[in-house]
């Protein structure tokens, strides 16, 4: 009976702590609103606020081999999240790839731009004298997949010398948003959160490579409240969030 007892007093004050303890994510920033809103169920519950950095994957990553605070790791691409796997920075059974997303053109709102983003197309005619927009393709994903996909479309050589480089797609939407880049590359889920821009065109999903988000908790970083969060991040309820954002799931 005493046995049991204390066993109870263990788990009650295991459980006590795991939900007193904030826990820090890293996530790349095209999943800043989506993240925002299941951080906000998670506190509704009567767990402490989740502290969220967003950024590039790119440079969160980097953070994290640098010995940053981050709990969880969200990228917006695989080959971010292979670059910690390979440094063994991660909880490796942990690693899951729960969403997807796609990749669009977006014009300012109030510029009827509509086209169709098949081989061969007039980018050229439509960039007129301004520039495209994209992260920046040496490191950050959206400007990965849109090289991908602008190569596979024919249309890279025409690109290239007319791109602007941003940190990150949200800063690319910006650009986009405020009338100085005529075209940009984002994900479609960008757009949607944004009354500034339009969709004038949807990539093929064949032109680059799958568009996949891996979710991992960093080693050595692992407690309760962390695993806590990380299942309640793969649950229905917060699939239910990305759904609305228009992420795409399993």
């Amino acid at each position: 009976m005493r046995l049991a007892f204390l066993v109870f007093l263990v788990l009650l004050v295991s459980s006590a702590l795991a939900r007193a303890e904030q826990v820090t994510l890293f996530v790349a920033a095209s999943l800043t609103n989506a993240m925002q809103d299941v951080g906000k169920l998670w506190e509704g519950r009567g767990n402490p606020a989740p502290k969220f950095s967003f950024a590039s994957s790119s440079v969160l990553a980097r953070q994290i081999e640098q010995g940053a605070a981050a709990q969880i790791f969200i990228s917006a691409d695989e080959p971010w999240m292979d670059y910690l796997a390979t440094r063994k920075l991660l909880v490796p059974e942990t690693r899951k790839s729960p969403i997807g997303n796609r990749l669009v053109f977006v014009a300012p709102a109030d510029q009827a731009i509509v086209f169709e983003a098949k081989p061969g197309f007039d980018l050229a005619g439509l960039l007129r004298s301004g520039k495209l927009v994209t992260g920046d393709p040496a490191h950050v994903p959206v400007g990965k997949y849109a090289q991908a996909a602008l190569q596979k479309l024919g249309v890279w050589d025409v690109a290239e010398p007319r791109l602007a480089r941003a940190e990150n797609v949200r800063a690319a939407l910006a650009l986009v948003e405020r009338g100085e880049a005529p075209l940009g590359i984002v994900y479609a889920t960008d757009a949607a959160v944004s009354p500034k821009v339009r969709v004038a065109a949807t990539f093929p999903a064949d032109s680059h490579p799958p568009i996949t988000y891996p979710f991992a908790i960093v080693q050595d970083k692992d407690s309760a409240a962390v695993r806590a969060l990380y299942g309640f991040l793969l649950g229905p309820e917060a699939k239910s969030v990305y759904v609305g954002y228009g992420f795409v799931t399993e």
